[in-house]
């Protein structure tokens, strides 16, 4: 990107450059902390608007990462990892709260009474604007948000109970099978579709890969033994974080 005017190219593409060299010759090493934007604004000759652009530039291409109250720092490379989507013995894929195949932690924000979009409601056979229970989710592996998804629930299946809220009441975290069957609701069924997509800047940010990288989107719907959808979820798996495997059994 030039200056519209000048022709230059613009300072904070130009600290951008010179930040990205020092990472690739080692100055700057993975984990380090960054200076402070007003020592790297002396060091570069500009000023701390210049220098958080620069940073926020090399964030978004998944070189840097933030830390609320601790400063900006450079971003460890992660390991590819299999994500299995086929079940081992003695395990029920898509039960839990996290994907098939993930080993790691989450944290989890829910929030009840959310009109359900067009899309969604679809997905869960309901009207579009009927009441959901909405949670986000991030998966972590080493403390750093690898997954990220987003589940609805109608509230005309949970709502009153104690298991409204996935992660609250006597049954948090168990996921969706062990919800329902205390409902006294048996899940049997779980679909994935999914598709390729392309990250988006504040997702793409919080995984700490490039925005506009490819992921993909798996759409997963858990349904009871009537076929009726309970809850469905999008799960983003980025390309360059995770291998999506299916191992499946012939029949002999």
């Amino acid at each position: 990107m030039a200056d519209g005017t000048s022709g230059k190219t613009a300072p904070y593409l130009r600290v951008a450059a010179m930040m990205r060299a020092r990472i690739a010759d080692g100055t700057w090493a993975p984990g380090d902390r960054m200076p402070s934007r007003t020592d790297l604004g002396r060091e570069f000759g500009v000023g701390e608007n210049v220098i958080r652009r620069a940073q926020e530039l090399l964030i978004s291409q998944g070189q840097l990462e933030g830390r609320a109250g601790s400063g900006t720092y450079i971003r460890s490379p992660q390991k590819r990892r299999p994500l299995p989507r086929i079940p081992s013995d003695g395990q029920r894929g898509g039960s839990g709260i996290a994907p098939a195949g993930f080993e790691g932690t989450w944290e989890a924000d829910s929030t009840a009474k959310v009109p359900a979009p067009s899309a969604i409601a679809a997905r869960l056979s309901i009207e579009a604007g009927s009441l959901c229970v909405r949670t986000v989710y991030e998966f972590l592996t080493d403390h750093r948000p690898v997954l990220l998804s987003t589940s609805w629930e109608p509230m005309a299946v949970t709502g009153g109970t104690l298991v409204v809220l996935p992660e609250g009441g006597p049954l948090a975290g168990q996921g969706v099978v062990a919800r329902m069957a205390h409902l006294g609701i048996t899940v049997d069924r779980v679909v994935e579709l999914p598709h390729p997509v392309l990250m988006g800047r504040e997702d793409a940010q919080m995984l700490g890969v490039a925005s506009g990288s490819r992921a993909t989107l798996i759409e997963r719907t858990h349904y009871d033994d009537a076929g009726r959808p309970v809850e469905t979820a999008d799960f983003l798996v980025p390309a360059s974080l995770w291998d999506i495997a299916y191992d499946i059994r012939l029949a002999p």
